[in-house]
């Protein structure tokens, strides 16, 4: 099953098309595209979580920080 990633957090409108030449599809996709929105949302979840976290609990934060992505994306869809 595929993870819906909401697409990009942020997509680019314009580009400067006397600098930007990829030379292929994959290369155009990786250089506009920029991390997912799911990614963002994850980030974002997980930033207030740092300052007293234990290593220990690193993994379950990144986890619970993905769930929370994951949830903010279902909202945006319904």
């Amino acid at each position: 099953m595929s993870i819906q990633d909401g697409g990009p957090a942020f997509p680019v409108a314009d580009y400067d098309h006397m600098v930007f030449e990829p030379k292929t599809v994959a290369e155009t996709k990786r250089d506009l595209s920029g991390m997912s929105l799911r990614d963002y949302f994850a980030a974002r979840a997980l930033a207030p979580a740092f300052p007293g976290m234990s290593t220990r609990d690193v993994q379950y934060a990144a986890e619970a920080a993905y769930e929370l992505a994951d949830a903010m994306l279902a909202a945006r869809s319904a």
